[in-house]
């Protein structure tokens, strides 16, 4: 099944960092927060990444061009220039990275990946949120609904829109706005999706969070995983520096890998 990551926006939240490269490439720990995510889905077994890159599509194109190189020890024959790769540790993943587009809406990201992401199910979520969830619950609530698509459910203080849910919280009935100090659950990402998703998607100008998910719904579609653990989105500079005060203290929430 393959993974599919929202890496395209300007994320000009945050223009202290992106100015010189795409939010997705932000690091946290010495690591761009993609790299956080891939290796969230790497532990549940997914490593066929499709990555929709934008804003600065060269910089995330370099960096799992040259992933192999910075990754590990070589020795390089100067006059040949034949390379001996030392073997070291490194992520068994596949990754493709398409450049859908500078002024592409996130639902126009999606449909221009169709080819590429194919007839089957997939993954989806957002280049700079990370989590604990469990990416495998999530799928496995996903399958006994029957829905086109599954958004895991989190709690989360602040300024999003939260979302009116079953009272089983595996259904979504609906959208309102969030006000302060409202205890609502929101949407974090970590989608699983059908195929047919892509028929509710018009064109470049779509907005994945508005009217393909209102369509969704309308249709009775539209699922929910409750995670109701840890969630955090790196939508500021804020956020970015309390991850890394979260990494640095060795027990950042979502390193479940080894």
């Amino acid at each position: 099944m393959k993974v599919v990551i929202f890496a395209g926006g300007y994320g000009s939240r945050l223009s202290e960092e992106t100015a010189l490269r795409p939010k997705p490439m932000v690091e946290v720990g010495n690591r761009p927060i993609i790299w956080h995510i891939m290796k969230i889905y790497a532990h549940y077994g997914f490593s066929d990444f499709v990555v929709l890159a934008g804003y600065k599509a060269d910089s995330i194109k370099s960096y799992f061009l040259n992933y192999t190189a910075m990754s590990r020890d070589f020795s390089v024959d100067l006059a040949t220039g034949r390379v001996a790769w030392h073997q070291t540790d490194i992520e068994p993943w596949t990754v493709t990275v398409l450049d859908t587009g500078l002024e592409t809406m996130t639902g126009g990201r999606l449909k221009r990946a169709r080819e590429v992401i194919g007839s089957g199910r997939f993954l989806l979520t957002y280049g700079d949120g990370v989590s604990n969830t469990d990416i495998r619950a999530a799928i496995a609530t996903h399958e006994q609904c029957g829905n086109w698509l599954t958004l895991t459910a989190v709690s989360q203080p602040g300024r999003y829109g939260a979302l009116k849910l079953s009272e089983d919280v595996r259904q979504v009935n609906g959208f309102r706005e969030k006000g302060p100090g409202d205890g609502g659950l929101i949407n974090g990402g970590f989608f699983v999706c059908e195929p047919e998703v892509f028929d509710v998607i018009d064109g470049d100008e779509t907005v994945w969070e508005e009217e393909p998910m209102a369509r969704i719904l309308d249709r009775g579609k539209l699922g929910a995983y409750w995670h109701q653990g840890y969630w955090q989105s790196m939508d500021s500079l804020r956020d970015k520096i309390l991850l890394e005060k979260e990494w640095q203290s060795g027990r950042a929430p979502w390193k479940i890998w080894g």
